[in-house]
């Protein structure tokens, strides 16, 4: 039988799918053995996990080449892609926001502000919905180094516990998303194969109805 194929985004998030997944009573000590393998099988199950960064599994899953996809709704709102989004998992929050320096007032005055983000597409819809005109920087690497080198007014990037902006004289001004882990689906998947992929979701929603969110992981 062909195996139900799910990737997981590597890290932080691939830790917290491998506890769930666990807790679930699925055997995932070949995930947690894995060396250098990308494509692993879960023992006395049909499911196959495949490693990727997360933007490759929305790639993955919306191409049908996976059925399934855990990664961050960061990268679903940024990214975008054609795919259903089932669960929130509730592993992995953090926020969107945007920070400025220490003693900036980020919204007095007329002037077109320049914010710089790794998250482009977020960014300007934000922007887009509060009908503020910003100029956006995109910045591949630590961006909070924009505004301390005068290149931005402020930026927006995701926001955990706020320890890297404080080391660099940034604050908070305003949060503005929420952000968690989602389970995803292939459309195609879901109507040809839904007698397999069906029970694993209901697992995965009754168990987080029954721990909550908050309360296992």
């Amino acid at each position: 039988m062909k195996p139900i194929r799910i990737a997981l985004t590597k890290g932080r998030l691939e830790a917290k799918s491998i506890a769930l997944f666990e807790r679930l009573g699925y055997d995932c000590s070949a995930i947690r053995n894995k060396g250098r393998k990308l494509i692993l099988p879960v023992p006395g199950s049909n499911l196959e996990v495949v490693l990727a960064k997360a933007a490759d599994v929305a790639t993955y899953v919306e191409n049908g080449v996976c059925d399934l996809g855990i990664l961050g709704k960061d990268t679903i709102l940024e990214a975008g892609g054609t795919f259903y989004e089932v669960a929130d998992l509730g592993f992995g929050r953090c926020r969107f926001a945007l920070a400025v320096p220490q003693g900036v007032d980020f919204y007095a005055g007329y002037h077109t502000r320049c914010i710089a983000s790794k998250y482009v597409h977020v960014t300007k819809g934000i922007f887009e919905r509060k009908n503020m005109d910003v100029k956006i920087v995109k910045i591949e690497g630590s961006v909070e180094l924009a505004p301390i080198l005068g290149l931005s007014d402020g930026i927006v990037d995701i926001v955990e516990t706020g320890a890297t902006l404080r080391e660099n004289g940034l604050v908070v001004a305003e949060y503005l998303t929420e952000i968690s882990a989602r389970l995803i689906v292939n459309i195609a998947s879901l109507k040809l194969r839904k007698a397999e992929i069906e029970p694993f979701i209901n697992q995965i929603e009754h168990f987080l109805a029954k721990e909550g969110t908050e309360g296992w992981n």
